[in-house]
Order: C-alpha cells, then structure tokens, then sequence
C-alpha cells in the first residue's frame, strides 16, 4: 500500500493540511487550481457581494463546468485516437496485400 502524504496548503488565504495516497507536489497542485479558480471568481467584483452559500456555489458550479469540459475534451480525443488506429490498420492491410501482390508478381516472372 502507498504511503499517506500530508502537504501544508493556502486556499482562499487559509492554511490547511491536505492528506492523500497522492504526492505532495499533486496535493499542492489541487490546491494551486483551486486558488486560481477563486481568483478568477474574486476578480469579477459583483462575486464578493454575494452572500457565501451563493459564492461556495459558484466556485462548485465552475470547478464542474471544468470537469465536464475536460471529460469532454477527452472523449474527442480519444476518438481521434480511435480513428487514428482504424487509419493505421487500413494502411498495414493495404501495405500487406501491396507486399502480397509483389511477392506474386515476382514468382510469376521468374
């Protein structure tokens, strides 16, 4: 079993301890995403006069909107890939009945 990990962290100007199965350095990397995704939230000022619950909201509605997108992100690419891999395979096929087809040609030659 992996090693706990413990990381001191600042969110929204706070000190926390996050604990984990991850490394310190994701833990601070979790914690960097979310300061920046209250920055970009505390930069638009009619944010600060909402009241908190609304705020909390806000930042969860956002943090989704970004996991939905790069849930979405992904499945794109990974039908690229699909598509990439089925491109592939059709060149080996025709590459194997090119070579098959040669093979042929120089037997009845000879």
């Amino acid at each position: 079993m992996t090693e706990k990990t413990d990381a001191q962290v600042v969110i929204g100007g706070r000190t926390y301890t996050l604990s984990g199965y991850e490394s310190e350095e994701y833990l601070l990397r979790v914690a960097g995403y979310l300061n920046g995704k209250i920055d970009e939230l505390n930069a638009d000022p009619d944010y600060g006069r909402l009241p908190v619950d609304m705020r909390q909201l806000l930042l969860n509605l956002n943090i989704a909107d970004d996991y939905f997108k790069a849930e979405a992100r992904i499945e794109e690419l990974q039908g690229i890939v699909d598509k990439k891999e089925n491109d592939l395979y059709d060149i080996k096929h025709e590459l194997v009945a090119a070579q098959m087809k040669l093979q042929s040609a120089d037997k009845k030659k000879k």
